[in-house]
């Protein structure tokens, strides 16, 4: 299976090296990766860099703000130009009755323009949206039966709010472009295999599903690409 980097992981250089951080991502044996910023980019540039490391786009982190009315345009043509059909909300706020009836109608107007162009769109869980918020709404169950978004699992995350992640891809697979495969120990990241998520777990169930999975390790120890190399050569352990 494909095993794609959230470039979040390697944030340490992103912002000043782009290229260095996808060509060393593609020589550690990634074959796909998630944006989380563009930084200033043209996506011309990125497609270019995507083509010249043989990666493709599996999503984008991008905000909700992304999909106003005033944004959405730009946003499908750099999606296309750079060949990813996934825009992934990395989280908003969803802490109260009013905020998630907001978000909940912007997804609903805004998801069939996507789809329309060939773009898939989902959310990306922390561990909050699976906890009550100020007004005793669930946001994670509030955005699953109202409105058609996907979701990309951070399986972590997930795992920490006390729900079964392998369990959660299985009920949500059809909702699924993507996961998250990360570990942790509380609230502090660590690469794969060095926390106590059940990894193996997820990824044996993520591989039986299809499922594309995408890494995220969020520590940077020693720093960003040292520690997704750890993460990769964990999961030839596990295969």
């Amino acid at each position: 299976m494909k095993v794609g980097l959230e470039m979040y992981s390697v944030r340490d250089v992103t912002p000043t090296d782009m290229e260095r951080a996808l060509r060393e991502a593609s020589e550690m044996g990634y074959q796909t990766v998630e944006f989380a910023g563009f930084y200033g980019h043209e996506a011309s540039e990125i497609k270019q860099w995507l083509d010249k490391y043989n990666l493709t786009c599996v999503a984008t982190h991008t905000g909700a703000d992304g999909l106003k009315k005033e944004n959405i345009d730009y946003q499908i043509a750099y999606h296309k130009a750079i060949g990813c059909d996934t825009y992934v909300v990395p989280g908003t706020d969803l802490s109260t009755k009013e905020s998630i009836d907001a978000f909940v109608a912007l997804v609903n107007e805004v998801q069939p323009v996507l789809t329309k162009n060939g773009i898939k769109l989902a959310f990306h869980n922390h561990y909050t949206e699976f906890m009550p918020n100020k007004d005793g709404l669930y946001p994670h169950h509030e955005l699953e039966t109202r409105t058609n978004i996907g979701f990309e699992i951070d399986t972590y995350w997930a795992f920490y709010a006390g729900q079964d992640p392998v369990a959660m891809l299985e009920r949500l697979q059809s909702r699924i472009p993507c996961i998250h495969l990360k570990d942790g120990n509380g609230l502090e990241g660590r690469a794969l295999g060095e926390g106590n998520a059940p990894v193996a777990a997820v990824y044996a169930k993520a591989t039986q599903l299809g499922l594309p999975i995408v890494v995220e390790s969020e520590s940077m120890q020693p720093d960003g690409l040292s520690e997704v190399k750890r993460c990769i050569e964990y999961l030839k352990t596990i295969e």
